[in-house]
């Protein structure tokens, strides 16, 4: 457990509880050893939201869009809690090795499979770097839902589903498991 992650999470901690108030089910589903933690991605705050309702002690690692991290402020203090760049629209092979080290030391690493932030009105497919990952570490995936209507002051709702093994494709085609994953994630929103 990273000083810095728990530094920032206590400091932020009250501040986004206050403006974004957030329901959370399915805490019994967090295990512990290695995962790939895959939600949906509306807006800025989703992150921090996980982060929330995983709690203080099992630290996430965030895969993030490179831009955040060239933000000078911003970029340090995603490195000090251990977030990790992606470029986005290509093989980024640094970020993959990245992921895989997490996984190998049996951390937790969190990834919006869509690739960026997407809002209720719009569809995005979904990227194959997350089961792609979880296949050839044979890490579990578990998904999450995150209400994708967010107000400041207004409750929004947090799903954790329940971890799952994802076969490797024999045809190589990731394209329908990522596409199961988006499934999965967003039949969370009716369970509660």
């Amino acid at each position: 457990m990273s000083k810095s992650y728990v530094f920032w999470y206590c400091l932020v901690y009250p501040f986004v509880r206050l403006l974004y108030p957030c329901r959370i089910y399915g805490r019994e589903n967090i295990q512990a050893g290695p995962m790939i933690i895959c939600a949906n991605h509306s807006n800025f705050v989703d992150p921090v939201l996980i982060a929330m309702a995983f709690g203080r002690k099992h630290q996430l690692f965030f895969m993030g869009k490179a831009e955040l991290f060239r933000i000078p402020l911003l970029g340090s203090v995603l490195r000090a809690v251990g977030a990790f760049p992606v470029q986005r629209g290509e093989t980024d092979i640094g970020a993959i090795r990245t992921a895989m080290k997490h996984l190998k030391n049996g951390d937790r690493i969190m990834m919006f499979p869509e690739g960026t932030r997407v809002s209720e009105a719009e569809t995005v497919d979904a990227k194959s770097g997350a089961v792609r990952i979880a296949t050839k570490m044979n890490a579990p995936i578990q998904p999450i839902y995150i209400s994708t209507k967010k107000r400041i002051f207004h409750a929004s709702k947090l799903v954790i589903g329940k971890p799952y093994i994802i076969p490797a494709p024999s045809d190589k085609n990731y394209a329908p498991l990522a596409e199961e994953l988006m499934g999965k994630i967003q039949s969370l929103e009716k369970e509660h």
